[in-house]
């Protein structure tokens, strides 16, 4: 059976409904306003002064320890690469022989040469002694014993000569065999097997770069370098052997630091920048020339620095602690 209500009815209940809520909801607010607030939790630490490190992360370039390139000393043709490409040569270890004949045959005649300028010297020397005791007898002229004197000496200035022709000639044939300046890791090679070199030409024939320890070229603001130096001189910081933490490309710390060098004394005019170079070792190779990475390099120490929590630190608004 359902019950029906008359419209009068139904606009008393409303009107009851209405004027009982805010009651019930008088009545818990206040109940909720007699509750005890909780007592917020404070922590507390002891603050001490301490030697506090100072570091900075700056962006960096790594770059080959030494780097050479290989370059003909004497014109010819190239008979054959020694090498493999990407491979590690010690140095002195032979990368090309160019055509050595030509300059074979250059080492041989030099090498007659010298033997006929010593042959015209002994016998003009036997021909100045002759000359010389015939003068004192009175058989030839003072003039022609000095000048058979002077044409022995004449001659062995020539062997001279011709001793020097010879050791040019063997270094040059030497030359035909190209080597190593440094050791290191060796590139792609830019000529190949029947190529003409020579001495003058502007490209190398390859490159060679060693790679243990490494440089990190680091870039620091001209001023940011002079207030860590005012602040060393000072004595609010303290100096020492500054250690350089490498961070990869991915995000990863290279496992092993390097050491800071002194400082680029220029600064460069176009970026107001000072180039700081670190050494870092690198014995696996794992760092390649070239990579750009971010260097955490120490700053030096504050003797009586003071730690705090970062959560305890408020900051105005321009940022200011």
């Amino acid at each position: 059976m359902r019950l029906s209500l008359r419209p009068q009815t139904r606009s008393l209940l409303l009107a009851i409904a209405i004027i009982t809520t805010p009651l019930g909801l008088s009545a818990c607010g206040s109940a909720e306003a007699d509750k005890p607030k909780p007592v917020p939790v404070v922590g507390v630490i002891i603050a001490k002064a301490q030697a506090v490190e100072l570091t900075t992360e700056l962006a960096g370039r790594t770059e080959a320890f030494e780097i050479a390139e290989v370059r003909p000393q004497v014109a010819g043709l190239v008979m054959a690469r020694l090498f493999q490409e990407g491979s590690y040569v010690r140095e002195g270890q032979a990368l090309y022989q160019i055509d050595s004949r030509l300059l074979a045959a250059t080492q041989a005649q030099a090498t007659a040469t010298v033997a006929s300028a010593e042959a015209t010297v002994e016998a003009n020397r036997l021909r100045a002694e002759r000359f010389e005791a015939l003068a004192e007898q009175g058989g030839v002229s003072k003039q022609e014993a000095a000048d058979a004197r002077a044409t022995y000496n004449q001659s062995r200035a020539a062997v001279g000569q011709a001793r020097a022709a010879l050791a040019s000639a063997r270094v040059n044939l030497g030359f035909t065999r190209v080597t190593s300046p440094i050791s290191g890791r060796i590139g792609i090679s830019m000529v190949t097997k029947g190529a003409l070199v020579t001495n003058a030409q502007a490209t190398p024939m390859a490159k060679v770069q060693r790679l243990d320890p490494m440089y990190v070229n680091i870039r620091q603001s001209s001023a940011d370098f002079m207030a860590l130096r005012r602040a060393i001189e000072s004595g609010k910081l303290v100096s020492g052997a500054a250690p350089v933490t490498v961070i990869l490309p991915d995000g990863s710390e290279y496992p092993i630091a390097g050491k800071l060098n002194p400082a680029d004394v220029d600064v460069n005019p176009e970026t107001g920048t000072i180039t700081v170079r670190a050494v870092v070792p690198n014995p696996k190779g794992d760092l390649l020339p070239g990579l750009f990475v971010r260097a955490k390099v120490g700053q030096g120490s504050v003797p009586d620095g003071i730690l705090v929590p970062q959560a305890a630190v408020t900051r105005d608004p321009r940022g200011r602690a």
